[in-house]
Protein backbone atom coordinates (compact mmCIF):
# COMPACT_ATOMS: atom_id res chain seq x y z
CA UNK A 1 0.00 0.00 0.00
CA UNK A 2 3.12 1.96 0.92
CA UNK A 3 4.00 2.23 -2.26
CA UNK A 4 1.26 2.22 -4.08
CA UNK A 5 0.98 5.67 -2.38
CA UNK A 6 4.57 6.85 -2.83
CA UNK A 7 3.82 5.99 -6.18
CA UNK A 8 0.63 8.40 -6.51
CA UNK A 9 2.66 11.26 -5.24
CA UNK A 10 5.64 11.04 -7.66
CA UNK A 11 3.45 10.92 -11.03
CA UNK A 12 0.96 13.54 -9.01
CA UNK A 13 4.11 16.18 -9.03
CA UNK A 14 5.19 15.57 -13.04
CA UNK A 15 0.79 16.37 -13.47
CA UNK A 16 1.10 19.24 -11.26
CA UNK A 17 2.85 21.16 -13.70
CA UNK A 18 0.15 20.36 -15.67
CA UNK A 19 -2.43 21.27 -13.56
CA UNK A 20 -1.19 24.89 -12.69
CA UNK A 21 -1.11 25.35 -16.74
CA UNK A 22 -4.77 24.55 -16.92
CA UNK A 23 -5.11 26.41 -13.88
CA UNK A 24 -3.42 29.78 -15.61
CA UNK A 25 -6.21 29.42 -18.04
CA UNK A 26 -9.51 28.32 -16.49
CA UNK A 27 -9.32 30.75 -13.53
CA UNK A 28 -6.69 33.32 -14.27
CA UNK A 29 -7.31 34.00 -18.15
CA UNK A 30 -10.94 32.29 -17.62
CA UNK A 31 -10.61 30.81 -21.53
CA UNK A 32 -11.59 26.89 -21.54
CA UNK A 33 -8.59 26.07 -23.34
CA UNK A 34 -8.36 22.79 -25.11
CA UNK A 35 -4.87 23.04 -26.63
CA UNK A 36 -3.83 21.11 -23.06
CA UNK A 37 -4.80 17.89 -24.90
CA UNK A 38 -2.76 18.21 -27.49
CA UNK A 39 0.62 20.31 -26.00
CA UNK A 40 0.83 17.59 -23.49
CA UNK A 41 1.21 15.03 -26.10
CA UNK A 42 3.03 17.29 -28.30
CA UNK A 43 5.68 17.62 -25.05
CA UNK A 44 5.69 13.86 -24.77
CA UNK A 45 6.21 13.12 -28.70
CA UNK A 46 9.11 16.05 -28.72
CA UNK A 47 11.21 14.84 -25.35
CA UNK A 48 11.10 10.98 -26.79
CA UNK A 49 11.88 11.98 -30.34
CA UNK A 50 14.94 14.04 -29.25
CA UNK A 51 16.19 11.46 -26.30
CA UNK A 52 15.55 8.45 -29.02
CA UNK A 53 17.67 10.06 -31.03
CA UNK A 54 20.51 11.06 -28.53
CA UNK A 55 20.02 14.24 -27.40
CA UNK A 56 20.74 14.99 -23.99
CA UNK A 57 17.38 14.60 -22.06
CA UNK A 58 17.60 18.30 -20.50
CA UNK A 59 17.94 19.95 -23.31
CA UNK A 60 15.28 17.89 -24.79
CA UNK A 61 13.09 18.89 -22.15
CA UNK A 62 13.78 22.45 -22.93
CA UNK A 63 12.61 21.81 -26.58
CA UNK A 64 9.49 20.36 -25.26
CA UNK A 65 8.84 23.31 -23.34
CA UNK A 66 9.31 25.71 -26.12
CA UNK A 67 7.46 23.41 -28.39
CA UNK A 68 4.31 23.97 -25.98
CA UNK A 69 4.55 27.56 -25.68
CA UNK A 70 4.37 27.78 -29.84
CA UNK A 71 1.05 25.79 -29.78
CA UNK A 72 0.10 27.82 -27.13
CA UNK A 73 1.26 30.76 -29.64
CA UNK A 74 -1.07 29.56 -32.15
CA UNK A 75 -3.93 29.38 -30.15
CA UNK A 76 -3.49 32.88 -28.95
CA UNK A 77 -2.74 34.00 -32.53
CA UNK A 78 -6.05 32.26 -33.18
CA UNK A 79 -8.16 33.83 -30.84
CA UNK A 80 -6.67 37.36 -30.49
CA UNK A 81 -5.86 38.02 -34.23
CA UNK A 82 -8.55 36.10 -36.05
CA UNK A 83 -11.22 36.20 -33.71
CA UNK A 84 -11.85 33.15 -33.62
CA UNK A 85 -13.37 32.23 -30.01
CA UNK A 86 -11.06 30.46 -27.39
CA UNK A 87 -12.76 27.46 -27.34
CA UNK A 88 -12.91 26.69 -30.80
CA UNK A 89 -9.07 28.08 -31.41
CA UNK A 90 -8.36 26.05 -29.03
CA UNK A 91 -9.92 22.53 -30.08
CA UNK A 92 -8.27 23.69 -33.92
CA UNK A 93 -5.24 23.62 -32.62
CA UNK A 94 -5.48 20.40 -30.26
CA UNK A 95 -6.79 18.68 -33.59
CA UNK A 96 -4.09 20.02 -35.85
CA UNK A 97 -1.09 19.14 -33.08
CA UNK A 98 -2.70 15.35 -33.69
CA UNK A 99 -0.75 14.97 -36.95
CA UNK A 100 1.97 17.17 -36.14
CA UNK A 101 2.65 14.50 -32.77
CA UNK A 102 2.93 12.01 -35.15
CA UNK A 103 5.08 13.95 -37.92
CA UNK A 104 7.71 13.97 -34.49
CA UNK A 105 7.48 10.88 -33.80
CA UNK A 106 7.41 9.13 -36.92
CA UNK A 107 4.61 6.44 -35.44
CA UNK A 108 1.84 6.39 -32.73
CA UNK A 109 3.82 5.43 -29.89
CA UNK A 110 7.81 5.51 -28.89
CA UNK A 111 9.37 3.93 -26.33
CA UNK A 112 12.10 4.94 -23.93
CA UNK A 113 13.00 1.47 -22.03
CA UNK A 114 17.41 1.88 -21.72
CA UNK A 115 17.66 5.09 -22.84
CA UNK A 116 18.47 7.78 -20.03
CA UNK A 117 16.06 10.64 -18.81
CA UNK A 118 16.28 13.07 -16.49
CA UNK A 119 15.81 10.92 -13.92
CA UNK A 120 18.86 8.95 -14.48
CA UNK A 121 21.29 11.00 -13.25
CA UNK A 122 19.21 10.81 -9.98
CA UNK A 123 19.07 6.92 -10.29
CA UNK A 124 22.96 6.88 -10.62
CA UNK A 125 23.49 8.46 -7.28
CA UNK A 126 21.78 5.34 -6.03
CA UNK A 127 17.96 6.12 -5.65
CA UNK A 128 15.43 3.71 -6.80
CA UNK A 129 13.68 4.80 -9.57
CA UNK A 130 10.42 5.77 -8.36
CA UNK A 131 12.34 8.21 -5.73
CA UNK A 132 14.31 9.64 -8.30
CA UNK A 133 10.92 10.55 -10.01
CA UNK A 134 9.54 11.79 -6.57
CA UNK A 135 12.64 14.01 -5.75
CA UNK A 136 12.98 15.17 -9.36
CA UNK A 137 9.31 16.30 -9.64
CA UNK A 138 9.44 18.15 -6.33
CA UNK A 139 12.46 19.92 -7.02
CA UNK A 140 10.83 20.90 -10.49
CA UNK A 141 7.35 22.13 -8.79
CA UNK A 142 8.97 24.15 -6.29
CA UNK A 143 10.80 25.86 -8.51
CA UNK A 144 8.00 26.41 -11.18
CA UNK A 145 5.56 27.65 -7.76
CA UNK A 146 8.46 29.95 -6.99
CA UNK A 147 8.73 31.31 -10.54
CA UNK A 148 5.08 31.96 -11.50
CA UNK A 149 4.62 33.35 -7.68
CA UNK A 150 7.26 36.21 -7.87
CA UNK A 151 6.56 36.57 -11.87
CA UNK A 152 2.28 36.72 -11.36
CA UNK A 153 3.72 39.62 -8.80
CA UNK A 154 5.56 41.62 -11.54
CA UNK A 155 3.47 44.54 -13.69
CA UNK A 156 3.43 42.08 -16.59
CA UNK A 157 1.87 39.28 -14.15
CA UNK A 158 0.03 41.50 -12.80
CA UNK A 159 -1.55 42.74 -15.91
CA UNK A 160 -2.34 39.20 -16.78
CA UNK A 161 -4.29 38.52 -14.22
CA UNK A 162 -6.51 41.54 -14.41
CA UNK A 163 -7.31 41.19 -18.08
CA UNK A 164 -8.72 37.91 -16.90
CA UNK A 165 -10.46 39.33 -14.27
CA UNK A 166 -11.87 42.26 -15.89
CA UNK A 167 -11.18 42.80 -19.32
CA UNK A 168 -12.65 46.14 -20.13
CA UNK A 169 -11.22 47.98 -17.01
CA UNK A 170 -7.74 46.51 -18.04
CA UNK A 171 -8.00 47.58 -21.50
CA UNK A 172 -9.10 51.38 -19.70
CA UNK A 173 -5.71 50.69 -17.97
CA UNK A 174 -3.80 50.98 -20.90
CA UNK A 175 -3.37 47.07 -21.39
CA UNK A 176 -2.90 45.29 -24.35
CA UNK A 177 -5.46 42.36 -23.74
CA UNK A 178 -4.99 40.61 -26.59
CA UNK A 179 -1.14 40.34 -25.59
CA UNK A 180 -1.37 39.54 -22.27
CA UNK A 181 -3.95 36.81 -23.42
CA UNK A 182 -1.98 35.40 -26.10
CA UNK A 183 1.23 35.67 -23.18
CA UNK A 184 -0.77 33.25 -20.47
CA UNK A 185 -1.61 30.60 -23.15
CA UNK A 186 1.76 30.72 -24.46
CA UNK A 187 2.82 30.03 -20.56
CA UNK A 188 0.03 27.83 -20.07
CA UNK A 189 0.94 25.33 -22.86
CA UNK A 190 4.91 25.83 -21.97
CA UNK A 191 4.20 24.08 -18.74
CA UNK A 192 1.34 21.23 -20.15
CA UNK A 193 4.05 20.33 -22.27
CA UNK A 194 7.01 20.09 -19.61
CA UNK A 195 4.68 17.91 -17.82
CA UNK A 196 3.87 15.79 -20.75
CA UNK A 197 7.70 15.36 -21.52
CA UNK A 198 8.36 14.33 -17.91
CA UNK A 199 5.48 12.12 -17.53
CA UNK A 200 7.01 10.21 -20.76
CA UNK A 201 10.20 9.85 -19.80
CA UNK A 202 8.79 8.52 -16.28
CA UNK A 203 6.70 6.04 -17.84
CA UNK A 204 9.45 5.27 -20.38
CA UNK A 205 7.34 5.75 -23.81
CA UNK A 206 4.89 8.47 -25.29
CA UNK A 207 2.18 7.69 -27.39
CA UNK A 208 0.07 10.16 -29.33
CA UNK A 209 -3.15 9.44 -27.47
CA UNK A 210 -1.83 10.27 -23.96
CA UNK A 211 -2.97 13.74 -23.91
CA UNK A 212 -7.27 12.35 -24.02
CA UNK A 213 -8.62 13.66 -21.09
CA UNK A 214 -5.95 15.57 -20.01
CA UNK A 215 -7.84 18.77 -19.46
CA UNK A 216 -10.67 17.02 -17.11
CA UNK A 217 -7.65 15.75 -15.32
CA UNK A 218 -6.20 19.13 -14.90
CA UNK A 219 -9.77 20.28 -14.03
CA UNK A 220 -10.51 18.16 -11.73
CA UNK A 221 -6.63 18.26 -10.24
CA UNK A 222 -7.95 22.36 -9.55
CA UNK A 223 -11.02 21.65 -8.12
CA UNK A 224 -10.50 18.93 -5.44
CA UNK A 225 -6.95 21.69 -4.48
CA UNK A 226 -9.42 24.28 -3.94
CA UNK A 227 -12.24 22.69 -2.21
CA UNK A 228 -9.91 21.17 -0.05
CA UNK A 229 -6.37 23.23 0.67
CA UNK A 230 -8.52 26.98 0.04
CA UNK A 231 -7.02 29.64 -1.92
CA UNK A 232 -6.55 32.62 0.72
CA UNK A 233 -3.81 33.98 -1.00
CA UNK A 234 -2.03 33.66 -4.67
CA UNK A 235 0.41 31.33 -3.08
CA UNK A 236 -1.51 29.52 -1.26
CA UNK A 237 -3.30 28.59 -4.63
CA UNK A 238 -0.39 27.48 -6.32
CA UNK A 239 0.58 25.14 -3.54
CA UNK A 240 -3.66 23.93 -3.70
CA UNK A 241 -2.84 23.51 -6.96
CA UNK A 242 -0.03 20.61 -6.89
CA UNK A 243 -1.90 18.88 -3.08
CA UNK A 244 -4.58 18.46 -5.21
CA UNK A 245 -3.16 17.03 -8.21
CA UNK A 246 -1.22 14.61 -5.98
CA UNK A 247 -4.50 13.88 -3.95
CA UNK A 248 -6.22 13.21 -7.26
CA UNK A 249 -3.56 10.83 -7.77
CA UNK A 250 -3.92 8.89 -4.64
CA UNK A 251 -7.82 8.61 -4.98
CA UNK A 252 -7.14 7.05 -8.86
CA UNK A 253 -4.56 4.61 -7.39
CA UNK A 254 -7.07 3.73 -4.42
CA UNK A 255 -10.05 3.51 -6.23
CA UNK A 256 -7.88 0.88 -8.65
CA UNK A 257 -6.83 -0.92 -5.35
CA UNK A 258 -10.94 -1.26 -4.79
CA UNK A 259 -11.42 -3.30 -7.69
CA UNK A 260 -13.06 -0.05 -9.95
CA UNK A 261 -11.82 -1.43 -13.59
CA UNK A 262 -9.36 1.06 -15.16
CA UNK A 263 -12.03 1.83 -18.15
CA UNK A 264 -14.03 3.47 -15.93
CA UNK A 265 -11.46 5.98 -14.54
CA UNK A 266 -12.36 8.52 -17.28
CA UNK A 267 -16.16 8.36 -16.64
CA UNK A 268 -14.83 8.46 -12.66
CA UNK A 269 -13.14 11.77 -13.24
CA UNK A 270 -16.13 13.14 -14.98
CA UNK A 271 -18.42 12.80 -12.27
CA UNK A 272 -16.02 13.81 -9.80
CA UNK A 273 -15.50 17.10 -11.83
CA UNK A 274 -19.43 17.68 -12.17
CA UNK A 275 -19.90 17.08 -8.60
CA UNK A 276 -17.30 19.45 -7.74
CA UNK A 277 -18.17 22.31 -9.99
CA UNK A 278 -21.74 21.74 -8.42
CA UNK A 279 -20.82 22.24 -4.61
CA UNK A 280 -22.31 26.08 -5.09
CA UNK A 281 -25.39 24.91 -6.43
CA UNK A 282 -25.48 22.04 -3.96
CA UNK A 283 -24.93 24.42 -1.63
CA UNK A 284 -27.53 27.00 -2.78
CA UNK A 285 -30.30 24.20 -2.41
CA UNK A 286 -29.44 23.23 0.85
CA UNK A 287 -28.76 26.66 2.52
CA UNK A 288 -32.44 26.75 2.93
CA UNK A 289 -32.89 23.36 4.56
CA UNK A 290 -30.41 24.16 7.07
CA UNK A 291 -31.94 27.42 7.91
CA UNK A 292 -35.17 25.83 8.42
CA UNK A 293 -33.72 22.99 10.91
CA UNK A 294 -31.67 25.84 12.95
CA UNK A 295 -32.86 28.83 12.38
CA UNK A 296 -29.37 29.96 10.63
CA UNK A 297 -27.60 30.95 8.02
CA UNK A 298 -25.02 28.58 6.90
Amino acid sequence: MLQIILGAISLGLLWAIMTIGVYITYRILDIADLTVEGSIAMGAAIVAFSIFNGMNPFIATGLAFLGGMAAGLVTGILHTKLKIPALLAGILTMIALYSVNLRIMGKANLSLLRIDTVFTSLENLGLSPNNAVMLFGFLSVAGIVGLLYWFFGTEMGCAIRATGNNPQMARAQGINTNNMITLGLVISNGLVALSGSLIAQSQSFADVQMGIGSIVIGLASVIIGEVIFGTRNFLNCLISLVLGAITYRIIIAMVLKMGMPANDLKLFTAITVAIALSLPVFKTYLRPIKKSITGEDL
